[in-house]
């Protein structure tokens, strides 16, 4: 069985889409340790509902992220982790995790990419205007959501869809997507 690290900053919805998929059994994977950088964020309540063990730490208490990525490879050579999983994980991934995980971090974004990276990607396609949004799954390198693309899928933005009927669709999509795609990628 594939052990993954689960890397998230917020609520960790898509972190529990994917523990979730585990317990039903259409995620062949087992979450060994989630990463989190936030000491306030609810996805550190959803691991511990789940059994899972957290590595929490603060950014700013480090000299650089060379220093903390150090000591979140740690943990994960402890855990024996295979994968890293980013599910709202706020921080760019550095040099030390990129190269002992070389094609093995994925991400998923809330937009089509290459359009929208980043932050607020809801928000910039929404004040673009554009009549088809999505979330995209891609593997992580250096740079912000610029890691080749895995597996994407869209939807139509209606008229009458306001921000939080968008934010419901691109969540539905996520939650889907993001364990499917992950099993595809673990078979091999």
């Amino acid at each position: 069985m594939t052990k993954i690290a689960l890397f998230a900053s917020g609520n960790g919805s898509n972190a529990q889409a994917i523990i979730d998929a585990i317990e039903r059994k259409e995620l062949h994977a087992q979450v060994a340790l989630i990463v989190c950088d936030r000491q306030e964020a609810y996805v550190k309540k959803r691991a511990e509902a789940s059994g899972i063990e957290v590595f929490s730490f603060e950014a700013k208490s480090f000299n650089g992220k060379d220093q903390y990525e150090k000591l979140i490879l740690e943990k994960l050579r402890e855990k024996e982790v295979e994968w890293l999983i980013l599910a709202g994980y706020m921080r760019l991934i550095g040099t030390v995790l990129l190269t002992e995980f070389e094609n093995k971090i994925v991400n998923i974004h809330p937009s089509l990419l290459p359009a929208f990276p980043g932050k607020d990607a809801v928000g910039q396609a929404m004040d673009y205007g554009v009549k088809v949004m999505g979330v995209t799954v891609h593997y992580v390198d250096a740079g912000m959501d610029t890691g080749p693309i895995i597996a994407q899928q869209a939807f139509s933005v209606k008229e009458q869809m306001n921000l939080d009927h968008i934010q419901k669709q691109i969540h539905r999509i996520e939650h889907q997507l993001y364990p499917k795609t992950l099993q595809k990628l673990f078979k091999y």
